[in-house]
C-alpha cells in the first residue's frame, strides 16, 4: 500500500456567505492544485479575492483591502450580495477557511463583515479546533464580546474597548494578548468571566492548554509571504529596461528587473532559474534560451531581455523580447512566480493561458501539477480546456507526483442572480467524479455538432 502522506499546511476549504454573487453559505474544496472553471461573470475572480482577503485577515495585522490590485471589488455595497435591488441587499457577508495548522491539526476560521463608512469592516471573528472555539463579536463597536467554548462549558467576557483594540484584533495577536499561554486567560478581566453553560465555574487547565495549542497551531503557512495574486493580463514588453528594485506586482512589471538583479548579483541562482525557464520553454515550444544583455559597460545601466528560438537548421539568433510574440512576455511573469526560490507558497493565478498556443497551455498544466506536487498551493482561474485536460491526463498517467486527491475542479454555475460552486473530485484514472450536468456542456455540444456534420 502507498505510504499515507501527512496533511499539508494549506487551505483545504473556503467558505462564503452573501459575498458578491454567492448568496447561500457554501463551502468550496481546495487542494494543492485547484482549477476554477465556468462561464464569464460567475464569480471566479471574486473567489480568488476572497481567498486572499481571508488570508490577510487571519495572518496580517491590518484589515484586508478589497480594492487592492489585481482585484477591485468596490465598497461594501458592491461586495455584499444583492439579489435584485438595495432593499434585498444583505446586511453582512462572511468568508472563512479551514485547513491544517503548524501542529497538523484541523483548524477553522470565519469572519463576518459589516459596513463602516461604506467600507467592509470585521464585526465578528471565530477560530476553532476540534477541542475549543474562541469567538469575538462587536469589535466594530465600543464593546467586544469574547466567547470561549469547550466540552467543559462556555464562558463569556465583555470588554470595554478603551485602547486601540483594532490594532491587535487579528487572531494570532488577539490570542497572544488574551491567552499569554498561562491559566490566567483573561488577565485583569478574569473577575468579569461569566459562565454560560456547563458545570464548571472557571475553565479547566485542559481548556487553557487547548487554547495555547490553538494559538500555536493557527499559523498555517511555514512562510510569512502572503499569497501572490496575478492579473489576467501581464505588462507589455519593452525594448530596454532600467534597473530598479524588484518588487512583485500582479502584472509582472518587476520581472525584467528581477531577472537582471539575479543575473548580475548571483550567478548560481541565475543559472538555476535560467535552466528551469529554458526547460519549460523547450517543452512548451515557446523558446529555447533566455538571456539578459547589458547595454554598455556601466554596471547598473540599461539592459535587454533576449530570447532565442531554435529552427530546423539549428539555433536561431537572439531576439529582443518585444520582437518574439506576445505569448512569451505574458507567460514569463507566471513562470517567474513558479520558479522563484523565494516566492510565495500560495499562488492565485488568473488566466495564465492568455496568448498561448494550445500546446503551451497544455505544458502549463504539467508545470502546475509538478509545482503543486512539490508542496506549493495553486488556485488557478482558467478558460483553457488544454490545461484542465493535461492535469487530468498527468494524474491518469502518473506523469508527476500529483495524486487524484490533490486536484480539485471548482465549477461555477449561475443560478438566476446567484452562483453555485460545485466541488468536483478527480478519479485515479483522470476522470471527473459526480460533475453536474452543466459542466463542459458547451464543449460537448460543439463536439456533437462536429461529429454529426
Amino acid at each position: 500500500m502507498p505510504k499515507e502522506r501527512k496533511a499539508r499546511n494549506q487551505f483545504q476549504e473556503i467558505k462564503l456567505r452573501d459575498f458578491r454573487c454567492f448568496h447561500e453559505e457554501q463551502t468550496a474544496r481546495l487542494t494543492p492544485l485547484t482549477l476554477l472553471v465556468g462561464d464569464n461573470s460567475t464569480g471566479k475572480t471574486s473567489f480568488l479575492a476572497a481567498a486572499r482577503a481571508v488570508w490577510e485577515i487571519a495572518f496580517r495585522r491590518t484589515e484586508p483591502d478589497f480594492r487592492e490590485p489585481p482585484y477591485d471589488l468596490g465598497a461594501f455595497p458592491e461586495i455584499v450580495h444583492n439579489r435584485s435591488n438595495a432593499e434585498n441587499r444583505a446586511s453582512s457577508f462572511g468568508v472563512g477557511f479551514s485547513g491544517h495548522g503548524r501542529l497538523r491539526r484541523a483548524i477553522k476560521f470565519d469572519v463576518t463583515f459589516t459596513s463602516r463608512a461604506a467600507a467592509p469592516s470585521p464585526s465578528r471573528l471565530s477560530w476553532r479546533t476540534n477541542a475549543i472555539q474562541v469567538s469575538c463579536s462587536g469589535i466594530d463597536t465600543d464593546k467586544a464580546t469574547i466567547d470561549l467554548v469547550s466540552a467543559n462549558g462556555a464562558w463569556r467576557i465583555e470588554v470595554d474597548i478603551e485602547r486601540p483594540f483594532r490594532q491587535w484584533w487579528t487572531p494570532t495577536r488577539f490570542l497572544t494578548y488574551w491567552a499569554k499561554e498561562t491559566p490566567d486567560l483573561f488577565g485583569d478581566y478574569s473577575y468579569r468571566l461569566k459562565k454560560l453553560r456547563g458545570t464548571l465555574k472557571t475553565p479547566r487547565r485542559e481548556d487553557f492548554d487547548n487554547l495555547s495549542n490553538l494559538l500555536r497551531n493557527f499559523t498555517i503557512f511555514p512562510h510569512r509571504e502572503p499569497p501572490f495574486a496575478s492579473a489576467p493580463i501581464r505588462s507589455s514588453p519593452r525594448r530596454t529596461y532600467d534597473p530598479t528594485k524588484p518588487s512583485p506586482d500582479p502584472e509582472g512589471a518587476y520581472m525584467p528587473t528581477y531577472f537582471a538583479s539575479v543575473h548580475f548579483q548571483d550567478e548560481d541562482r541565475w543559472l538555476k532559474l535560467k535552466n528551469h525557464l529554458e526547460n519549460f520553454g523547450r517543452q512548451s515550444g515557446l523558446f529555447d534560451e533566455i538571456a539578459v544583455k547589458q547595454l554598455g559597460d556601466t554596471e547598473g545601466g540599461p539592459f535587454q531581455l533576449q530570447i532565442r528560438k531554435a529552427g530546423k537548421h539549428g539555433a536561431g539568433p537572439r531576439r529582443n523580447l518585444i520582437d518574439v510574440g506576445y505569448g512569451v512576455s505574458q507567460a514569463l511573469p507566471v513562470l517567474v512566480e513558479l520558479f522563484r526560490s523565494d516566492a510565495s507558497q500560495m499562488l492565485l493565478l488568473q488566466q495564465p493561458e492568455v496568448h498561448l498556443h494550445p500546446s503551451a497551455q497544455a505544458a502549463l498544466g504539467t508545470l502546475f501539477s509538478e509545482t503543486a506536487a512539490a508542496g506549493r498551493q495553486l488556485v488557478i482561474e482558467t478558460h483553457s480546456d488544454y490545461i484542465v485536460d493535461r492535469v487530468l491526463l498527468d494524474v491518469r498517467d502518473k506523469r508527476t507526483d500529483l495524486r487524484a486527491e490533490d486536484v480539485s475542479i471548482l465549477y461555477f454555475e449561475r443560478e438566476d442572480s446567484d452562483v453555485r460552486i460545485h466541488s468536483i473530485r478527480v478519479g485515479d484514472d483522470g476522470s471527473v467524479l459526480d460533475a453536474p450536468e452543466g459542466y463542459r456542456r458547451f464543449f460537448k455540444d460543439e463536439l456533437n455538432r462536429v461529429i454529426n456534420y
